[in-house]
């Protein structure tokens, strides 16, 4: 069976012009975040050690550890939160319906036995605070007229929640039961995150009014506020204590991070600014912190993840990243095969080191979303929906200046001749088009509609599949395509075609799940009953050798077949990816990486 080697986790999610609120435990130095339907558990003393949490049915929005460190509460889009164990595989606990829309934040008791849930209660209550084991309600939490962003639990007696929102407010309750005490209006605009001091005496809010206000942990009265001098310059999405309650860490749309010491009085005081590296566009707005220990974690609205040292606040950070969105495509350099090349569908090209992760992204000036994306060495060449292919070099992580050709439609499928990188064949709804270079050879009109497309290494030759499930076979000479044969097999439209890499074998998949194995003389089937996905295949790639062939599906699994025995002696993953695989390669003969709609990549040693 397939083993798990490694995971490069997904970035957290993020959202333009709002926080987001991520949150660790200290005892293990776990950071917590998510993305999608997915929590991710990682270290910060090693980020490559990392954990995936599933089981959501909707986009979770926050998710917290228990004060003892043993659970995990995480909520999502539909208003549920799930209470779930940190050992032996996530045992799910309890899972409780709290509001009737979106959870923005939720908070713990100190003594484990409460949760307090806010967030937009579509018009009935905003706040919740219930029984973790028994999902009975603990308060009323009247006051708020808005969407409710963030909440907070005195970590100390008496206990008392502080909640903030959309309508300015600031409130305070007293319990339990819990009920309304008094109500603030210092802010002037959105009032984005609350919290307490771990040793309960203030709490703080900060605002998109840019302003950072103090007050008393105990009886809610203000104290005071973060000073003006030397203060950010855009909204403040979220806020930080230090463990010693003397020093706060702040995050803005202004591109910082500023750390400031907290007098006795309630009045802050700037101590540091940590600036974050970057190119300096949108994308290094920062919208979440945490301060754990020594840690100072740092998000971009990019998903970078910074993470600085408190104790050496001059250190360079550590940057940690990943993709946020679906990761369609996966390529290996050829000059290095430990370094990999992903690219998702929103433009991002991240470059990973087997054994080390995360090794940058590639600084691409087009932003739009990809459709078609290779690359061979020193060379990136792309497809987005503007008819346009473009070609970038590529050097470390740095590009040239991308050229592009006018295509004249919207491309379907490109495929680049591995031997001679110039010659690329692109596939688009009617049409297929070959280029040398940026230049168009030439633009053939088809009788039938492509959805698949690949071309021999040395470029000799062309496969197109077609919506009807048909292979059209082609030989190149110089510009002119010839259609040599046409192959039926597939019941389904065409969504994948590969050249084995000693070029003896092509390979097949369709959208009706069944993949194929071609011998390229012959031109016969070479495996049948490659049936064992149940949705539509979309992706396929050779081992080294042209020994095995591994697929991914819709249906969230990789398989992997051997050339030499039949289809039923496949080896399965199941679960590769949440959402669905959506790419696949072999880095060595025993060694399959694929990629999916949960923003992850993954690493799976093969052993029989």
């Amino acid at each position: 069976m397939p083993q798990l080697a490694e995971t490069y986790a997904s970035a957290p999610s993020t959202e333009r012009g709002r926080g987001i609120l991520i949150s660790g435990d200290a005892k293990s130095d776990t950071l917590l975040y998510t993305n999608g339907r997915s929590v991710i558990l990682r270290s910060l003393t090693n980020p490559q050690n990392v954990s995936v949490y599933g089981e959501h049915a909707y986009p979770v929005t926050v998710a917290r550890y228990s004060p003892n460190g043993e659970w995990i509460a995480s909520a999502d889009v539909s208003g549920a939160v799930r209470i779930w164990g940190t050992h032996n595989g996530f045992v799910l606990k309890n899972e409780f319906k709290v509001l009737s829309g979106r959870i923005d934040d939720l908070m713990w008791s100190p003594d484990c036995l409460r949760i307090v849930a806010a967030g937009d209660g579509k018009g009935k209550s905003f706040v919740r605070a219930f029984m973790w084991d028994s999902g009975n309600t603990a308060g009323d939490f009247d006051g708020h007229s808005r969407r409710v962003l963030s909440c907070a639990f005195k970590p100390t007696r008496p206990f008392r929640i502080a909640t903030c929102g959309e309508d300015f407010l600031v409130n305070f309750y007293e319990g339990p039961p819990f009920k309304f005490k008094l109500s603030h209006r210092e802010h002037s605009n959105f009032v984005n995150c609350v919290r307490f001091s771990p040793d309960g005496s203030k709490f703080i809010t900060v605002s998109s009014d840019k302003k950072g206000i103090l007050y008393d942990g105990k009886t809610g009265e203000k104290l005071g506020e973060l000073s003006p001098e030397g203060g950010h310059q855009g909204s403040i999405y979220a806020v930080s204590w230090s463990p010693d309650s003397k020093q706060v860490l702040t995050v803005s749309a202004d591109k910082s991070g500023k750390v400031w010491e907290i007098t006795e009085d309630g009045n802050g005081k700037l101590k540091e600014t940590l600036t974050c590296p970057g190119s300096g566009g949108v994308d290094d707005m920062q919208v979440g912190c945490l301060w754990q220990s020594d840690h100072l974690v740092i998000v971009s609205l990019g998903g970078l993840i910074n993470i600085f040292s408190a104790s050496d606040l001059d250190k360079a950070p550590l940057s940690i990243s990943g993709h946020i969105k679906n990761v369609f495509a996966l390529s290996l350099l050829n000059t290095n095969q430990k370094t990999l090349l992903s690219c998702s569908y929103d433009g991002v090209i991240i470059k990973w080191q087997q054994g080390k992760g995360y090794c940058g992204k590639i600084n691409m000036k087009i932003h739009a979303p990809i459709k078609c994306f290779s690359a061979v060495d020193g060379e990136i060449i792309l497809a987005g929906f503007d008819n346009k292919v473009w070609r970038v070099p590529f050097d470390g992580d740095q590009c040239g200046t991308a050229e592009h050709v006018d295509v004249g439609s919207q491309p379907q499928d490109l495929s680049v001749a591995l031997n001679s990188p110039e010659l690329v064949l692109v596939a688009t709804d009617s049409r297929v088009i070959l280029l040398n270079g940026l230049k168009l050879l030439s633009s053939i009109k088809l009788g039938f509609s492509v959805t698949a497309s690949a071309i021999s290494p040395n470029g000799d030759e062309a496969i197109l599949g077609a919506q009807d499930g048909k292979l059209h076979i082609y030989s190149i000479s110089g510009d002119t395509l010839m259609e040599e044969a046409v192959l039926e097999k597939h019941r389904g439209a065409i969504t994948v075609i590969r050249y084995s890499p000693d070029v003896s074998m092509f390979a097949s998949g369709d959208a009706n799940r069944e993949a194929v194995v071609w011998d390229r003389s012959s031109r016969e089937v070479k495996i049948n009953n490659m049936l064992y996905h149940n949705a539509r295949l979309n992706c396929l790639a050779w081992s080294p050798d042209s020994s095995m062939v591994a697929t991914g599906s819709l249906d969230t699994s990789v398989i992997i077949y051997e050339i030499d025995k039949p289809a039923s002696a496949r080896m399965t993953i199941k679960g590769a990816h949440l959402g669905g695989v959506y790419g696949v390669v072999f880095s060595d003969e025993s060694t399959v990486i694929s990629s999916g709609e949960d923003g992850c990549v993954r690493s799976w040693i093969l052993t029989q």
